[in-house]
């Protein structure tokens, strides 16, 4: 048992270090998840009654000195967000053109703050290649 609580408060350091540096102290570690999820909502297309259609590929672009200092940990940051991003799908009743994809990039152009995060619709096919 006090391994698993080891391995957990491992885990929870590792995550509030890989959290600092995308998200500035003072802010809630959860405003990338919520804007990733009113990008959903915003940007949902109905189908029908019972679906609606959402992005399933989301690009967070960083300043560079932000996306060297996650270079890292990039990987295993986009993979808990997409995780996130299907959960609350899942919650809403929302449906994907294809697989969910979250990654992130570098951009130089001024005024983006911390982050900005763009998203689209993507089908599966266009995906593979």
């Amino acid at each position: 048992m006090r391994c698993l609580v080891d391995l957990e408060g491992a885990m929870e350091r590792w995550s509030d270090s890989l959290w600092g540096k995308l998200v500035p102290r003072g802010r809630k570690q959860a405003a990338v998840v919520a804007i990733l999820r009113r990008e959903c909502d915003s940007r949902a297309l109905v189908l029908d009654r019972r679906r609606a259609l959402v992005p399933n590929t989301f690009v967070i672009e960083l300043p560079p000195e932000i996306r060297r200092r996650l270079t890292d940990d990039s990987a295993l940051l986009a993979e808990h967000l997409a995780r996130q991003v299907r959960r609350h799908a899942a919650e809403q009743g929302y449906t994907f053109a294809g697989p969910v994809a979250v990654r992130m990039a570098s951009t130089d152009e001024p005024g983006i703050g911390r982050f900005r995060i763009r998203s689209r619709i993507v089908r599966a096919e266009r995906l593979r290649g």
